[in-house]
Order: C-alpha cells, then sequence, then structure tokens
C-alpha cells in the first residue's frame, strides 16, 4: 500500500505540471471561453461535432462563434485536470488507509484533495464569470499551489523525516525568497490576465520612457462587479502600463532576493545538495528572466509566452526544493565533529 502511494506521489507532479501548461496554453491563445458552459461544452461531455450539436451549440450563445479549435483546447485541459484530481483522489484515500505507518504523510495528501476541490469551482468560474482577472489570478496560483504540494509530497516520499540541519538564518531566507517569488508570480499572473503583457512594448525602457504615464487606481481594482467579459481585456493604456511596471519591478525585487538567497546558501552551507539546489534554483531564474525580456523584444510570441509560464512552475519548484534541502539535509553532508586526538571522529547520527 505504501509503495503504491509513493508511486503514485512520485507521478502526480509530472501530470500536474502539464496541466499548468496547458492551462497556460488555453489562456494564451484566447481559449478560455472556448466552452461558454461548465464542466461539458455547449451541452456535451466532449465537443459539439455533429450537425445537430453544432446547431445547437450556435444557439447556446448567439453573441459569440463557436470556435472547434478552442473548444478542443479548453476541453482537453479539463480532462488532463480531471486525471489529475483522480490521482489527488487516490492519494488522500491511500494516506488515510496506510495512516497507522509513522513516515505516511497525510495531512499533505488530504489537503491536496480540499485544494484541487477548490480548483475545479474556480475553473468553473472562469467560464461563468467571464475571464474575471481575479478569478483566474487566482485559478492560476491554486493550479502553481497544487504542484508545489505534490512535489514536496514526492520529496517526502524519497527521505524519512529529519530534523533541520541548517541555520535558521538561512531556513529563514528561503522562507522569504519563497514568498517573494509568488507575490511575483501573482503579479505575473495579473498581467496576463489583464492583457498588460503588451503594454511596455521595449526593454529596458517602457515606451521609450523609464517612468511613464501610469494609472495604478485602475489597474489593481481586484473586483469590477459581474456581467462583465473579460477577454481581451478592458483597460486602457495607462492602466496595462501600471500593470506592466510593477511586474518588472517585482522581477528586480524578485531575482535580488533570490540571488542572495542562492549566494548565502552556497556560503553558508558545506552540503553539496544545497549547493546543487542553490545552483539550479539561480538556472531557472536567469531561464525566466531571460524568457521575460525575449517576449517583450519579440512581442508575446506564443511559444516564450508558454515558456515563460512553464519556467515559472520550475523557478517555483527550484525554490521549493531548497528550501526542503535545507531541512531534511542527509547524514553524510554533516561535517564530522570535532574528536581529542587518538579517538576516531564520528558523524552526526539521524534524530
Amino acid at each position: 500500500m505504501r509503495n503504491a502511494f509513493f508511486m503514485l506521489a512520485r507521478t502526480a507532479p509530472v501530470v500536474c505540471f502539464f496541466v499548468v501548461i496547458l492551462g497556460a496554453w488555453v489562456r494564451l491563445t484566447d481559449a478560455g471561453l472556448g466552452c461558454p458552459d461548465w464542466p461539458g461544452c455547449y451541452g456535451v461531455l466532449t465537443v459539439p461535432q455533429t450537425e445537430e450539436q453544432l446547431a445547437r451549440a450556435e444557439q447556446f450563445r448567439p453573441d459569440r462563434a463557436v470556435d472547434i479549435g478552442a473548444a478542443w483546447r479548453e476541453m482537453i485541459h479539463r480532462y488532463l485536470a480531471g486525471i489529475l484530481g483522480l490521482m489527488t483522489l487516490a492519494l488522500a484515500v491511500l494516506a488515510i488507509v496506510n495512516r497507522r505507518d509513522p513516515e505516511q504523510p497525510v495531512a499533505l495528501p488530504v489537503g491536496l484533495l480540499a485544494l484541487i476541490i477548490f480548483q475545479s469551482l474556480l475553473g468553473m468560474w472562469t467560464v461563468t464569470l467571464l475571464l474575471k482577472p481575479l478569478i483566474v489570478m487566482l485559478h492560476l496560483l491554486g493550479g502553481l499551489t497544487t504542484l508545489g504540494g505534490l512535489f514536496l509530497l514526492a520529496r517526502m516520499a524519497r527521505h524519512t523525516p529529519r530534523p533541520p540541519r541548517e541555520g535558521l538564518g538561512l531556513r529563514r531566507l528561503g522562507i522569504a525568497g519563497l514568498a517573494v517569488l509568488v507575490v511575483q508570480i501573482a503579479l505575473g499572473g495579473w498581467t496576463s490576465t489583464n492583457y498588460a503583457a503588451l503594454a511596455c512594448p521595449d526593454f529596458p525602457t517602457c515606451q521609450t520612457q523609464w517612468w511613464p504615464d501610469m494609472d495604478f487606481n485602475e489597474a489593481f481594482i481586484m473586483w469590477r462587479g459581474l456581467g462583465v467579459d473579460y477577454e481581451h481585456g478592458i483597460l486602457d493604456g495607462e492602466a496595462n502600463t501600471a500593470i506592466h511596471m510593477t511586474h518588472r519591478i517585482g522581477a528586480v525585487i524578485a531575482s535580488a532576493v533570490l540571488l542572495w538567497l542562492a549566494t548565502a546558501a552556497l556560503r553558508r552551507s558545506d552540503s553539496r545538495r544545497v549547493h546543487r539546489a542553490a545552483w539550479l534554483m539561480t538556472a531557472a531564474l536567469v531561464a525566466q528572466v531571460s524568457i521575460g525580456i525575449l517576449i517583450v523584444l519579440y512581442s508575446l510570441p506564443l511559444g516564450l509566452a508558454t515558456a515563460h509560464n512553464g519556467m515559472a512552475a520550475l523557478l517555483l519548484l527550484a525554490v521549493i526544493n531548497l528550501n526542503f534541502t535545507l531541512r531534511r539535509m542527509p547524514v553524510d553532508a554533516i561535517p564530522a565533529k570535532s574528536t581529542p586526538a587518538g579517538t576516531a571522529s564520528v558523524s552526526a547520527a539521524p534524530a
């Protein structure tokens, strides 16, 4: 039973990663409303195919043309998300059945199941509330939180619990780095859902200025009531510019904090695993910043925009991995204690 749990725990993050990428692809190809109802599509569980189904679909929402390609993209995303939901349900059931095993995580898989259920509601509201930016952003954050939780569960499957081995200051810095990255990802989601990615078509300036005209009051209104169709955005240029510039400033702050974290981990720790985790995080950060710059220079090509979302997920996993490594450092990475002359040194034993 325990082997089945951990095998599933190692597979679920991979499936979740593809769900996140597909979700980004759906959003970037304007397929978020490819199916105007939920959980089906124009009243069927797949996509309208027969002449009768297509005729009914055209009457479903007379104000919107039926786009079969967009409908398929949306439904493929829903199918894969459904598979992930079933995998998470299986993880929660196996955890509860095997709860008497002292090495069996229970709270995390059950919490992830609750999160998946909430994600399903957010997915429904994304459609029924016509791509409301707050809901879409929360849906993105929920997906990345699910990915991070499943990744953490997979890491727990490979390591037995150990007490923290690194200094409290370094572990706190790791948490700070994770918190700053989550805020920056939320800003990226807000930029995307408000269609503000091209508000600044040049780099490093914005509209050939270092500080263009911006409307911050309009830019960050979280709720604008019901019945508004947000597809292609509703904000004016100055509000979108404020969103874009805030995301850029956030990128500078997040990069500085994560580079500080990486430098501190490399200097203060003697663990090769900590060093490897810090270098992986640094590589992901450099790749993410580079893709972000290229998106502006090349006017938001679909491939780069999707890669930007995928790399954000990988950067998040890299930061989680570093935090996990700082707390579960293996015994062989702990320097041997000094002993009196003539006595063999003994490595610290696990708790």
